[in-house]
């Protein structure tokens, strides 16, 4: 349980080629988690996992996610973002070109816990993006709360209004 791969407190990273697996059902099983990083690419990979394939949480800027094949698990995320004090923003966070397939949940999503500090996440472009067979394409959830006992969030609401979507959907 956790993460196949984590980027922390890095700047100028590159994961390319990667093929990352783990059962459909396997509970908190992110492919590549990354946070407070700078600068990361990853490219050209195939992440096969029970939870987010990829995700880019608290402190990630300038980050590009390209031509990965996601699912199942619950797609690409921006966050979770606002469950602890003190959280950096995240700005700059590109997803494109990916293919998303039989993901259980989600396609692709920004989310942010109810009752969290203020923050802000901003800059993100979603482009090209094949879904096929995905419950929830697309899932901006701004009361993301896996527990159901959590308050409204703070983090800013501005972030539905800087994504641009740019999507082929296939069902």
């Amino acid at each position: 349980m956790g993460f196949h791969i984590g980027i922390v407190l890095s700047d100028n990273v590159r994961a390319k080629n990667l093929h990352l697996i783990a059962p459909a059902d396997s509970p908190n099983t992110d492919g590549i988690h990354i946070s407070q990083s700078n600068l990361v690419k990853v490219t050209r990979s195939t992440i096969e996992t029970g939870d987010d394939c990829v995700a880019a949480i608290q402190g990630c800027t300038e980050v590009a996610i390209k031509k990965v094949t996601c699912g199942p698990g619950h797609g690409i995320s921006v966050g979770s973002l606002g469950k602890y004090p003190d959280e950096k923003d995240v700005r700059g966070i590109t997803v494109k070109n990916c293919t998303l397939k039989n993901t259980d949940n989600n396609g692709i999503r920004v989310k942010t816990w109810p009752g969290s500090p203020a923050g802000s996440a901003t800059g993100i472009l979603f482009e090209n993006i094949a879904m096929i067979n995905v419950s929830n394409p697309v899932m901006i959830d701004q009361e993301y709360c896996p527990s159901r006992t959590c308050n409204i969030t703070k983090v800013k609401k501005s972030v539905t209004s800087t994504l641009r979507f740019l999507l082929l959907c296939l069902f």
